[in-house]
């Protein structure tokens, strides 16, 4: 396994980052704790999950990963070594249920949220604390025209990190990272950490995948130039990249048969795409999940590539990703891919 450098930390996270959101939903507890313990016996040293999940969110499931992940540090009495990252809801996301609706990342709703984290999680630090969306209105999943409104309401990015700054001295929190973030709001996090010398992020976590790289157009330069290194996230377009639906097929327990609601990455030219990078794989003898989370991980500007599983099948073939290096001449047949198929599903 690689590790690599959590923007301008000390930590060393794995290129590999275990994802979570499917426990307490698709998984019982026992199968997490199975996933923990093979992901870290394979040298995966980075779990990654939030204050929301599992997803799709419910008031009945709230925090429930987070209950598993703290279950399994009591039992496991591991938590050192893991570099653990949650997230703490915005109001981007309408979930009523979560502190009465008050999700604006001011100091108040922050640490109400931390604390939550940290008694679920059974732990007295998070490594990594990420915002989940932006506190103000930015392009959702499917949208890269961006609209202003005029009428918006929303925390000044200023406000936010006094408030990090103010629980990370606290120790509760070690740094800080955002997630579905824009190049603008990156910027202008990384300004006011410069010039009123507050915490600075160290990671960005938002979907990159072969049917969306729209992180290479505004923001690759700026995870690298900044360090400010991507955590990918859907690195597996929610399992559509291994071809499995593919012929209007519906895999028994899979996520996209179970969640009608999930409808992102079946727009526009979507399975014509998925076809023709399953076609490359197999052309060249590869499992095509694994030559898809194989590009992810060879990005220059990515940190970590976070997988998810609902099965041990499934985890075993995403980690062996991290050991398949992809060479030239796929690499060319991926970007005539690309070049057909521009990011079909933003």
């Amino acid at each position: 396994m690689q590790y690599r450098q959590l923007g301008r930390t000390d930590l060393k996270v794995s290129k590999i980052c275990l994802g979570t959101m499917t426990w307490a939903e698709q998984n019982t507890q026992e199968e997490a704790f199975e996933q923990m313990d093979a992901a870290l016996d394979y040298g995966v040293n980075f779990f990654d999950t939030a204050e929301l999940y599992p997803v799709p969110p419910s008031a009945n499931t709230y925090g429930g990963t987070e209950t598993i992940i703290g279950n399994w540090f009591a039992q496991r009495g591991q938590r050192d070594q893991v570099i653990l990252a949650t997230k703490v809801v915005g109001p981007m996301i309408k979930s009523p249920h979560i502190r009465d609706g008050q999700t604006r990342f001011n100091r108040a709703t922050i640490e109400e949220a931390v604390n939550g984290s940290l008694r679920r999680l059974k732990t007295d630090y998070i490594d990594l604390y990420q915002l989940h969306w932006p506190d103000r209105n930015v392009n959702k999943f499917g949208q890269l025209n961006y609209v202003h409104d005029s009428k918006e309401v929303s925390t000044p990015i200023l406000e936010t990190l006094e408030a990090l700054a103010g629980i990370q001295n606290s120790g509760k929190i070690r740094h800080f990272g955002l997630s579905n973030e824009t190049p603008w709001g990156t910027m202008r996090f990384l300004h006011y950490s410069e010039t009123q010398q507050l915490p600075r992020a160290v990671s960005i976590q938002n979907p990159y995948n072969l049917l969306n790289r729209t992180f290479e157009i505004g923001l690759a330069e700026i995870a690298h130039r900044e360090q400010v290194g991507l955590l990918a996230y859907s690195p597996l377009a929610f399992g559509a990249l291994s071809g499995k639906y593919l012929q209007g097929n519906q895999p028994e327990n899979a996520r996209l048969t179970l969640y009608s609601r999930f409808v992102r990455y079946k727009k526009g030219h979507a399975e014509n795409a998925i076809q023709s990078y399953v076609d490359l794989a197999q052309v060249n003898g590869l499992d095509p999940t694994q030559m898809a989370l194989a590009y992810v991980s060879s990005r220059h500007f990515l940190t970590s590539n976070i997988i998810g599983a609902t099965s041990m099948e499934q985890l075993k073939t995403n980690l062996i990703s991290s050991e398949l290096e992809l060479s030239e001449e796929l690499l060319e047949g991926i970007e005539k891919i690309h070049g057909l198929y521009t990011n079909p599903c933003p």
